[in-house]
């Protein structure tokens, strides 16, 4: 049997319309992937409450009208819960995870290692006795979240190599990997997600960096392979601040399918105002390191 190529993709969650910044995102996923003879697939994560189908629909739409095409048909994470709740078993067997009542403030209240980045999670509920564990559950009346048990006491390092920003180290600690809701977490969603469809890359914005050694950790630790990486730099407005829907202005729908082709394309340094065109100029190592600041008009 002929193994399937690798694959890159474009997740969007679709709680709010795409804007100027996230589709910029997406024709360089697109990019990426058809550069490399990958197949580029599709994938709407609206594990959230604050996701709605028919925002995922003119999402795609968007996409679809810039150009940009995908292998089969969109997926949605809400289509594959036994998916992850797999995975959760597997680690539960394994003793990988434990139970935690902690709230917010609860963890940016606590003391932590003087060299953890702020929101690091402290242990706190990390050794605790069956005892204490009943109490806890008694003392806050709701259901615990699950964290990863990692090595090094909650605070292991983790290299991964990104083609844009080469390698980079991050801390590993013991996060969440379903909430108390029940809701898979982000890390864990993506990472089963990527590795049950051939992702071998991920490209994405570069405020996504820092999570990425926790996932590739968590890929490792299931026997997955770890993708190639490409964080790319954000979209700003003009106040140097990440760009948002409330700027104005920076829909499709207000924008217009040729002047947004045209200001992603001069962003990059492209003369051609397709997907298409500016795959024939795309080359990785030219694309420009620094955010981009929009101004509309």
């Amino acid at each position: 049997m002929t193994r399937p190529r690798g694959a890159g993709r474009f997740a969007p969650s679709p709680s709010a319309d795409l804007h100027i910044g996230n589709l910029r995102t997406a024709v360089l996923a697109w990019l990426f992937a058809r550069a490399s003879d990958r197949r580029f697939l599709m994938r709407v994560e609206d594990l959230d409450d604050r996701t709605h189908s028919d925002i995922a629909e003119r999402q795609l739409r968007d996409l679809a009208a810039l150009g940009i095409t995908w292998d089969g048909p969109a997926t949605r994470q809400t289509e594959h819960p036994q998916r992850y709740d797999a995975v959760v078993d597997q680690l539960t067997e394994s003793g990988h995870l434990y139970e935690c009542y902690c709230t917010r403030r609860d963890i940016a209240s606590a003391p932590r290692a003087p060299h953890a980045p702020e929101g690091a999670y402290p242990g706190t509920c990390r050794n605790l006795t069956d005892a204490e564990r009943i109490a806890r559950r008694r003392e806050t009346g709701r259901p615990p979240a699950l964290r990863l048990r990692t090595e090094g006491g909650g605070a292991a390092e983790y290299t991964v190599h990104d083609l844009l920003h080469g390698d980079y180290t991050g801390l590993v600690d013991d996060f969440v990997v379903r909430r108390g809701d029940g809701v898979p977490a982000y890390n864990l969603a993506v990472v089963v997600d990527d590795a049950a469809s051939g992702i071998d890359q991920v490209v994405r914005g570069d405020d996504l960096l820092a999570s990425s050694p926790r996932q590739a950790y968590l890929a490792r630790l299931l026997g997955y392979p770890e993708p190639t990486y490409a964080h790319v730099p954000l979209v700003l407005n003009a106040d140097g601040a990440r760009l948002a829907k409330r700027d104005g202005a920076v829909t499709l729908a207000e924008i217009g399918v040729p002047a947004a082709l045209s200001r992603i394309a001069e962003s990059l340094g492209y003369t051609s105002r397709t997907v298409d065109g500016m795959l024939a100029e795309f080359d990785p190592r030219r694309l420009p390191r620094a955010p981009w600041v929009y101004r509309p008009g």
